[in-house]
């Protein structure tokens, strides 16, 4: 790429050359799908899942059978899969989970299983456009409509709590190399009611869960730190 001009370099993206494109690119890299949903319908339907060998499946039928999917419509027009892990159907909360720019749902499914029932807490997720069983293409501005469809999903496909005021934890590990540390340090300052974060020394953007204080501190908040209803 040596020599490379701007315009040369724009195309090798994008044509024609927008910024917006190339970020996307650069931003979102959904890996092949590694599950289906058969028979599902939008929001008040779910669906049947079908996880390829791809998505490292880690748990017996049973834990598979507590997943429930299905779509959900953005107001972009976009078709999104939605999934819900019944971890600890006694539980409180639920878990809003947002996965990294290079997974689906599929591969995250074993995590969230193991997550939710560490903290006894159920999961909610989601894929973005151009995601697993998700139709159109990633980008910021269906990204936005992503999260929106998504969280609507959760407060009426889910009969879950229809006020949310709820305090906000932020972890992240001090040598992320994705997300600079500065972004978890600004977001705490600048979340109203943000609890005391949890800054993991060393830790990446790929490991953090494998640090003991990561669960520590989710069971923490989980426990001590949420409104009782």
């Amino acid at each position: 790429m040596s020599g490379s001009s701007l315009a040369e370099l724009c195309w090798l993206f994008c044509w024609p050359p927008w910024p917006s494109r190339i970020a996307a690119k650069l931003a979102f890299l959904p890996p092949e799908p590694t599950y289906a949903v058969a028979a599902g319908g939008e929001a008040s339907g779910g669906g049947l899942l079908r996880l390829s060998e791809r998505a490292d499946w880690q748990y017996t039928q049973r834990e598979l059978d507590s997943l429930e999917v299905f779509f959900a419509r953005t107001r972009r027009g976009r078709r999104i899969g939605c999934m819900f892990v019944r971890c600890a159907p006694g539980s409180r909360y639920t878990l809003l989970f947002s996965h990294g720019n290079a997974v689906d749902l599929g591969q995250m499914s074993s995590f969230y299983v193991g997550l939710g029932s560490r903290i006894d807490c159920n999961v909610f997720s989601y894929d973005y456009s151009g995601y697993g069983a998700s139709d159109g293409k990633p980008s910021e501005k269906n990204l936005y409509a992503d999260i929106d469809a998504a969280w609507t999903a959760l407060r009426t496909s889910i009969d879950k709590i229809t006020k949310v005021a709820s305090p906000v934890l932020v972890i992240h590990g001090t040598e992320d190399e994705v997300i600079d540390f500065s972004h978890g340090l600004a977001m705490y300052e600048q979340c109203p009611r943000a609890v005391e974060p949890l800054w993991v020394e060393g830790a990446g953007h790929n490991d953090i869960e494998l640090y003991a204080q990561y669960l520590e501190r989710l069971k923490q908040f989980i426990s001590h730190e949420l409104p009782v209803s």
